[in-house]
C-alpha cells in the first residue's frame, strides 16, 4: 500500500482542514500518481474537496466513525478492520492513503511506499505527519532535484519500508 502527502519542514500537513499550500506541480504529481487507483481518506479530507465530492477517475474509500455518513460515489467504511477487508479487493500497489492526519497515522503500519513532497518552509500547521526521517524502518529510495514554485522550494521524495 502507498501513501502520498505534502509536508513542510516540521512535517506539518494542514491547518483548519486545508492544505498548507497549493503547488501546481505537486497537484499534478498527485493526480498522475493516483488517477485510476484507489484512494483512502477520512471524512474531513473528503469534505475538504470541491463540493465535498469524491475525486474523479478513482475508487474513493472513506473511513468515518459516523455510521449514518453517506457520500455519493464513495465507499464508506467505519473502522480499520472494515477498511482493510474492503482493500483486499484491490492490488496493494494500486492503493493510496491520502489523508488526513489521523488516517495517515492509522494506515502507516500497512504502507510500504510513501510519496512525500517535502516543502522547504515552515507553516503554521495544526495537523502533522509522522517524521519518516526519524523512523529506522523507512529509507529514502528516490529524490527529485529541488524545484521552485512561487518562491517555494520543494522536492519529491520516495520512502520505502525496509525489508
Amino acid at each position: 500500500m502507498n501513501l502520498i502527502v505534502a509536508v513542510d519542514e516540521k512535517w506539518g500537513i494542514g491547518k483548519n482542514n486545508k492544505l498548507l499550500v497549493s503547488i501546481p506541480s505537486d497537484m499534478k504529481f498527485f493526480r498522475e500518481e493516483t488517477s485510476g487507483k484507489v484512494v483512502v481518506m477520512g471524512r474531513k479530507t473528503l469534505e475538504s474537496f470541491p463540493n465535498g465530492m469524491p475525486l474523479k477517475n478513482r475508487t474513493n474509500v472513506v473511513l468515518t466513525r459516523d455510521k449514518s455518513y453517506q457520500a455519493k460515489g464513495a465507499v464508506i467504511v467505519h473502522d480499520t478492520k472494515e477498511l482493510l477487508e474492503e482493500l483486499k479487493k484491490y492490488p496493494d500497489d494500486q492503493i493510496y492513503v491520502i489523508g488526513g492526519g489521523e488516517i495517515y497515522k492509522q494506515m502507516l503500519p500497512y504502507c510500504s511506499v510513501a510519496h512525500v513532497t517535502k516543502i522547504e518552509h515552515s507553516y503554521d500547521a495544526d495537523t502533522f505527519f509522522p517524521n519518516l526521517d526519524e523512523m529506522d524502518e523507512w529509507e529514502v529510495t528516490a529524490s527529485s532535484e529541488e524545484q521552485t514554485c512561487f518562491d517555494i522550494e520543494f522536492s519529491f521524495v520516495k520512502y520505502e519500508r525496509k525489508k
